[in-house]
This record gives structure tokens, sequence and C-alpha cells, in this order.
């Protein structure tokens, strides 16, 4: 396994970091502990949820990925041995049962979410506090078109963050990131941060894979100049980039098909680039999944890289792709493809 830092912290996470949404959803919680057990025994000490999952969102399982987590660490007491991250839940219609359905990034709320997902995880610190989604219409969850809101409210950047830093100094949180964002939120954030003397922002969690690289516009740069590196979420299209899916071939239980809010991986301009990539892999003798995840490993601009499985022999498949280094053939070939293909799924 391979670590990089955690933006300016010193913090080392694995490169490759265990996704946990399915969990509560799709996988239950013996499934979920065997997940652990074999992510941390492969070296990923980096494991990525929310206070939201599993998904997709519902008031039946909102919080049983955290509660699945904190019944693995209190039963295996391996706490010090994995950097921990979750995220609190912003503004979204979806969430009417969630703090009265009012969900702005202030005090109160920081403050309820911290509590809540501590209490579920069973631990008494997260070492990532992430900001699961933007409070303002933003093009960061992976659209590239931005539609301007002129009357639009959002909490203050130095309001959010003092309240954070809140957290920060009563020992419940480490460190604290972003997630869905834009360039100009990242800098925002980031020069406040500077501006006031308050928490930084360490990682942005934004999709990112070889169906949507939107990320390498303005973000890459922000990235890495300012040590915001990113957590890389999807990067397997929802699992269309494993070619599993070609033709049409998707089981009704497919996440691609019960997650309605991932339709953009469906349509006939993703399908054509990843029937290309997929034959890129192969030519090459590599498994299409393991090629994709190895591509966004590579980045330069990449902390970590969130994968997430349903079965053991996937995540172990996962897993593995960090030891896969594309020669430069198979890189060019994956360009092509991209320039032909920017964007395939709006």
């Amino acid at each position: 396994m391979e670590y990089r830092r955690l933006g300016r912290s010193d913090i080392k996470v694995s490169v490759i970091c265990l996704g946990t949404m399915t969990w509560g959803e799709q996988n239950t919680e013996t499934e979920g502990h065997q997940q652990m057990d074999l992510a941390l025994d492969r070296g990923v000490n980096f494991w990525d949820t929310a206070e939201m999952y599993s998904v997709p969102p519902r008031q039946e399982t909102y919080g049983a990925t955290e509660t699945i987590i904190g019944t693995w660490l209190k039963s295996r007491g391996k706490r010090d041995r994995i950097v921990l991250a979750s995220k609190i839940a912003g503004p979204d219609k979806r969430l009417t049962y969630l703090r009265d359905g009012k969900l702005p990034y202030d005090a109160k709320n920081i403050a309820a979410a911290v509590d809540a997902s501590l209490k579920r995880l069973q631990t008494d610190y997260i070492d990532l506090y992430q900001l699961h989604w933007t409070e303002r219409t933003t093009n960061g969850a992976a659209r590239l078109g931005y539609e301007h809101l002129a009357d639009e409210t959002f909490t203050p950047f130095a309001e959010t963050l003092l309240a954070l830093q809140d957290q920060i100094k009563a020992g419940k949180i480490r460190m604290i990131g972003l997630s869905n964002e834009s360039a100009w939120g990242t800098m925002r954030w980031l020069s406040e941060s500077e501006r006031l003397g308050l928490p930084r922002m360490m990682s942005i969690q934004n999709a990112y894979s070889l169906l949507n690289r939107s990320f390498e516009v303005g973000l890459a740069e922000v990235a890495i100049r300012e040590d915001c590196g990113l957590l890389a979420y999807s990067p397997l299209g929802m699992g269309i980039l494993s070619g599993k899916y070609i033709g049409g071939a998707a089981p009704a239980t497919a996440r691609l098909n019960r997650f309605q809010q991932f339709l953009r991986y469906r349509g006939s301009i993703a399908a054509t680039a990843t029937e290309k990539y997929v034959a890129i892999a192969r030519r090459h003798g590599l498994d299409p999944a393991q090629m994709a995840l190895a591509y966004v490993n590579s980045r330069p601009f990449l902390t970590a890289n969130i994968i997430g499985a349903t079965t053991l022999p996937q995540l172990e498949a996962n897993i593995a792709s960090i030891d896969i280094k594309l020669s430069p053939e198979v890189l060019n070939e994956i360009d092509a493809v991209n320039k032909e293909h920017t964007y395939p799924c709006p």
C-alpha cells in the first residue's frame, strides 16, 4: 500500500480509501465488518463515511453505515489504526427527517451532527470531518455548467469555520475537508482560514474517473498548489468502468439501477466511452476496473481514491489496483479517448 499526506496535516492516509455507503442498504453489518477486516489487513487505513449513509438516503437507513462502523470499532479495538472520515449533510429537500429539515452549516447543526456521528461510530473523535455538499448552488458536484442565483444566501464561510474550530478545540474532530465543492469555493474557504487564523480545509472529495475528469478544469491546480488534495469518489462511475454493464447487462440489484441520482453514467455517450476504455484494458492484458482505478491512483492531485464494493472479491481486486502502474502507451490511449469523449456524463 502507498500512503500520502492529508493536506498540510501530519496524517498519512492510504491511497486506497474504503468507501462505505452500501453498508446498511446493499450490505449487512456482517458484510461491512468483513470488508473492514480485509481492508485493514491489506494496509487500507483510511475509511470514508457520512451521517446520511447508507445510500440512497432515506429515513429508515439514516446513520446505518456509521452504526456498522461503530460496532466494528467496538468489537475490534483498533481505532488507533484507522483514519476515519465522515461528513455532515447540508441543505437538501429530501432530508426532512434530519434536524427538522433545517441544515445550514452553522454552529448548532455542526455540534448536533458531530455528537450524533460520534455516538453511532462509538468513538471519541473523527479524524476528517467534511461538508458533504455546498449550501449554495454550484457546479462542484461533477457539473460543467454553473447557474447563478442572485438572491441565494448561505452561511458565511467564517461562521462555519469558527463552528468547526470549536469542535476541534473540544477534541471531537481533528481535521476538516470539503466535498462537492467548486474551485471558487475551495479558494474562498482557504483564504478565509488564512485571513482569520482558522482551521484549514485539508482535502476536497469530488467525483473523478475516466468518465468524469471535470476536476481537472481548475480544481486540479488548486489541489496541488494549495495542498488540498482530491479524495476521488465514484472512480468506477458506479461500476460502469468495470465493463460488466456493456450492452445493457445491468441486473435490477445493481447500484446503477438502484441509485437514480447516478443516471448520468448510463447515457449512450458514456457507454461508448466505456467500451473504448475497456478495449484498451483488454488489449494490454489489464482488468478494466483495475486500469480505471490505477489511472485515478496515478494523478498528482490525488490524495486518496475512494473505492466501494459489495463483495469481498470486488474489494480485493479494487485494493490490488495500487500495485498497477500504467505504461505510457496505455496512458496515451486513455487520453486519446478522453479527447474524443471529454465529458460523457453530463
